[in-house]
């Protein structure tokens, strides 16, 4: 936990353009931890993930975007989920 004190205080001394450059480089990683998590599903997988309420939805992929993946639940709809809030039931 050192190392996240340490950037958390320094992320309190930032001004406005430093804020500016940490945030951008915050989303970068977060776009490219998405993509990476993205490659582990394909279509006729069978998932799940906490929905709404805290509830377990397990659905089957439909479409993998680039960022997300559109899954099928019978008891639950279609919904859209970033691909690292998945867990794969595959054996």
């Amino acid at each position: 936990m050192t190392m996240i004190n340490t950037v958390l205080d320094q992320v309190a001394r930032c001004d406005r353009a430093e804020l500016n450059k940490v945030i951008a480089a915050v989303k970068l990683r977060q776009t490219a931890l998405a993509r990476s998590a993205t490659r582990n599903f394909v279509v006729g997988d069978t998932v799940q993930f906490t929905g709404k309420a805290g509830r377990t939805v397990v659905g089957t992929v439909r479409k993998v975007n680039i960022k997300t993946v559109v899954v099928d639940s019978p008891s639950a709809g279609r919904w859209k989920v970033t691909a690292s809030m998945l867990t794969s039931l595959e054996a």
